[in-house]
């Protein structure tokens, strides 16, 4: 208990000292010695407490020969601390500032990471895993020698999959609702924005299944052209897809919607029989 006592104290009076020789900082007018002590306090990892002599000194430095790394470590301070959003904002004002820095490329990918950093699960907003894209892809074009351009391009990748886990999941959402119609649409636009997704003819077989539904729960009036849109969607899937797996599952929605078109066109041609 005493040794546990005594470090307690111990560790208390360094904060106190510490808290106040940043104090002391905070009140000097020298403004090279405050940032001798911000960078040591960066080179620590006292992040926080560096951010907040870095920002009341920065615009002092300005166009000086110490601004580029005072700005450079500022900007790392907010992504150290998970602060992505501010990252992004002190990366991008660093190339504006000094675009022929050798740090240039580095810090460009860095905002573009941030924006990777701040793109949520996939039940939300996806707003930032669209800037990550953006990005990352402006990065490569950009700085196209980079040996960072692996990189970019495996996180355009993973974001890319993220929109479309995104979008399949509401196409499913409209489905499980009822929505036939929505749901159809939907998870056309699945395949007309992520063609090469291994997941196509999954999608197109959805698509099919989510017509048949809205014509099979249509008044009568609008069945027979609902069921005609199943027959073309399962035609144009056995042109995009003749070997999946899928088939034999898309082809009995197509069988019941041309059970339903016979149906009906046999009453029309008995009809005009007896006229």
């Amino acid at each position: 208990m005493k040794i546990t006592s005594y470090l307690t104290g111990c560790l208390l009076t360094l904060v106190l000292v510490s808290c106040s020789e940043l104090s002391k900082i905070e009140k000097s007018t020298d403004i090279q010695k405050k940032l001798a002590y911000a960078n040591q306090l960066y080179k620590d990892g006292k992040y926080n407490k560096a951010q907040i002599l870095y920002g009341d000194i920065k615009d002092a430095f300005r166009g000086s020969a110490q601004a580029e790394d005072l700005l450079y470590n500022y900007a790392y301070t907010y992504y150290y601390m998970g602060d992505f959003e501010t990252a992004a904002f002190y990366f991008k004002n660093f190339v504006s500032v000094f675009p022929n820095s050798e740090r240039a490329t580095e810090v460009d990918y860095m905002q573009a990471y941030c924006f990777y950093k701040l793109s949520p699960r996939v039940q939300l907003d996806q707003t930032n895993t669209t800037k990550a894209i953006a990005a990352m892809q402006t990065f490569i074009n950009m700085h196209p020698t980079s040996d960072k351009v692996n990189d970019a391009n495996k996180i355009i990748d993973e974001c890319r999959q993220k929109l479309e886990d995104k979008e399949f999941d509401a196409a499913n959402l409209y489905f499980k609702m009822g929505l036939y119609k929505a749901a159809g649409v939907t998870f056309s636009n699945l395949m007309l924005d992520y063609p090469d997704s291994e997941l196509g003819d999954k999608y197109k077989l959805l698509e099919i299944k989510s017509y048949y539904q809205y014509a099979l729960n249509s008044i009568p009036e609008k069945q027979k052209e609902r069921y005609e849109t199943v027959v073309t969607q399962y035609l144009n899937f056995t042109d995009l897809y003749p070997t999946s797996k899928y088939k034999p599952e898309a082809e009995k929605y197509y069988t019941l919607a041309q059970n339903y078109l016979k149906t009906v066109q046999n009453k029309q041609d008995e009809e005009i029989s007896q006229q």
